[in-house]
């Protein structure tokens, strides 16, 4: 029988990415993308067309082969599919040194 181990809230990390934390983020701005996409019965061509990417490059980043976008890209994607993106930086809790970086989507 296996040892079964406690993750830790990132697949990345437990994998062992060094870019692990980008690699998180990426996931879900991708995964909202094709949430927002999917309301908007948008097909992955005129998606593609709207973001200003091809359709294959639509494709992979939807289907979490995302290393060739950046984060800035992706943010523009969701502001060019109609959504507002706000980027709040605040001092962290007494209880951690350093920072994180979480996503939220209202």
């Amino acid at each position: 029988m296996s040892k079964i181990e406690k993750g830790s809230m990132n697949v990345y990390t437990d994998l062992g990415a060094a870019d692990a934390d980008e690699m998180l983020v990426k996931a879900q701005f991708a995964t909202k993308i094709a949430e927002i996409i999917k309301l908007r019965k948008l097909t992955q061509t005129q998606a593609s067309s709207l973001l200003g990417m091809t359709q294959p490059k639509l494709s992979n980043m939807l289907r979490g082969r995302f290393r060739g976008i950046s984060e800035a890209k992706m943010l523009e994607c969701m502001t060019l599919l109609g959504r507002d993106v706000q980027i709040v930086v605040k001092p962290v809790s007494r209880s951690r040194k350093t920072g994180q970086v979480s996503v939220l989507f209202a």
